[in-house]
């Protein structure tokens, strides 16, 4: 099947991580612009670097097509490395809110 080896996970983490703040968490985080600001900060980074590591013209990072849905934007980028590159950063922002507001 397409896509179930990167792809599902990728989504599922996302899913997850979001659960966990509407269901668990409660930090608020997702209301807050400075979260959307560094998510933004992420991205820039995250697109020329993922980009190098996997333009199809002379890649470092391979990804097996059976497992990704093949949709790469932009610079070749599999999109599945952009939901895990969000669930990834989230989860570590919403803990570090967490264990802030315990304090």
């Amino acid at each position: 099947m397409i896509g179930l080896g990167y792809t599902v996970p990728a989504v599922l983490a996302v899913v997850l991580v979001c659960a966990a703040e509407v269901a668990v968490l409660h930090t608020g985080l997702f209301r807050r612009p400075a979260y959307w600001l560094s998510m933004l900060i992420v991205l820039g980074f995250q697109i020329p670097v993922d980009g190098w590591l996997t333009k199809l013209s002379s890649p470092i990072v391979i990804y097996d097509d059976r497992h990704i849905t093949g949709v790469r934007f932009p610079f070749d980028i599999p999109i599945e490395d952009f939901l895990f590159g969000f669930a990834l950063v989230t989860a570590v922002l919403l803990l570090w809110e967490r264990q802030r507001a315990r304090r």
